[in-house]
């Protein structure tokens, strides 16, 4: 996998553990619980910092890029 995948999946678990400790499936989410998703591990991604972000392996470009895409946006 590559850093952005890393990251991601990270950051997904993270909210899946949060969430009343119930583990959940793409298919569990509704469009606007994904979306929702999305945008709030997009802006946590843009607050890292740069010991985070070389923990995670990704750069600051990388991440940057992926903080900024829209909600919508795979």
């Amino acid at each position: 996998m590559n850093g952005m995948s890393d990251v991601r999946l990270r950051l997904y678990s993270q909210e899946l553990e949060a969430d009343q400790g119930r583990a959940a499936t793409p298919g569990d989410i509704s469009r606007w619980g994904l979306f929702w998703r999305r945008r709030h591990t997009r802006k946590a991604l843009l607050h890292l910092t740069g010991e985070q972000l070389r923990d995670i392996g990704l750069s600051a470009e990388q991440a940057l890029e992926e903080g900024l895409k829209p909600f919508w946006r795979d």
